[in-house]
């Protein structure tokens, strides 16, 4: 195919080249892979028709970065961050009933619509993880729950070099690494950090504080972080 290789097709290609890996994680631990679990077909769907949307055209844009997929949002539908029902009618596709719509994903449709609407936050930004398939782990009573790659010192372990191949293959999206944005301001912000101390992926990375705190425990102060975010996408991204 002639002309440039667009930033979907970049994403789609390291979505698929994520169905293919398999991770030792200690016991108790699962992942969550939305690129080859039971709903791939529709999870393909799904991404190849949002992706082809927003970024067919090649761009550079900079990473906002998110811990891991919750395990009933991101970790099936395959879209980092997008609502659920936003995303049935955004693409088409019948996602009801294997995901649900977040908190998180509600605070953040908020940014977006202020910064300017899908099209120009997706101009500027790819939202993505630092750990880009879900992980769950089994508590006490026998129930899985989400996990973030960094509770727990053996699971890290078991993952550091899975996390780093995919934050530098990450880059290959054409993305701009003058700055990046990490989704969580506590311990992925810490981890993403130490790694760029060695790596050097990134001039700079802002932090931000997870939706999840700030939706479930800062609800009144809910704006002031909101013009966080927008103050620091607006600085960067116009």
């Amino acid at each position: 195919m002639n002309g440039p290789v667009t930033v979907a097709r970049r994403i789609l290609q390291f979505n698929e080249e994520l169905a293919e890996t398999t991770l030792e994680l200690p016991p108790g631990f699962t992942v969550i892979n939305p690129f080859s679990g039971p709903q791939k077909e529709r999870v393909r769907e799904v991404t190849t028709a949002f992706y082809n949307k927003y970024y067919d055209d090649d761009k550079p844009r900079r990473l906002v970065l998110g811990s891991s997929p919750a395990r009933r949002g991101t970790a099936v539908t395959g879209v980092p961050f997008e609502d659920a029902k936003l995303l049935e009618s955004e693409t088409g596709v019948d996602i009801d009933g294997y995901a649900v719509s977040r908190p998180s994903a509600g605070f953040l449709h908020d940014i977006i619509s202020r910064y300017g609407g899908r099209d120009k936050f997706y101009a500027y930004f790819v939202m993505s993880f630092v750990c880009p398939l879900g992980l769950v782990r089994t508590n006490a009573k026998g129930k899985e729950v989400n996990c973030n790659y960094y509770e727990n010192k053996k699971l890290l372990k078991l993952l550091h070099s899975f996390l780093v191949d995919t934050l530098e293959r990450q880059l290959a999206f054409g993305t701009d690494t003058s700055v990046c944005y990490c989704i969580g301001s506590g311990e992925n912000f810490a981890f993403l950090s130490k790694v760029n101390e060695g790596q050097r992926f990134f001039q700079r990375i802002v932090p931000l504080e997870h939706p999840r705190f700030i939706t479930q425990y800062n609800r009144d102060r809910e704006e002031e972080f909101a013009e966080k975010y927008l103050s620091a996408f607006r600085r960067q991204g116009d």
